[in-house]
């Protein structure tokens, strides 16, 4: 699993810019397949509030909150 195209789907998911996951697969360049691998990482193991808006044709984070993906050292 590449980190980079991972948090790229992160950045489109909380701009709500996804499109549909065939869209949001070639906008990331991974397979459809993939995406929803994505989906179930955030939801299964992170704990995100995710899913597909279709008014929105994205999906997206459906509570306030963020993930933090960088180390923070301590004193």
């Amino acid at each position: 699993m590449n980190i980079v195209k991972i948090k790229y789907f992160i950045h489109l998911v909380e701009k709500e810019r996804t499109g549909s996951a065939k869209v949001a697969a070639e906008k990331v360049g991974v397979s459809e397949r993939m995406i929803f691998n994505y989906v179930n990482i955030l939801k299964i193991q992170l704990n995100a509030p995710i899913n597909y808006n279709r008014e929105k044709q994205s999906f997206v984070f459906s509570e306030e909150g963020q993930l933090l993906w960088k180390w923070i050292k301590e004193n």
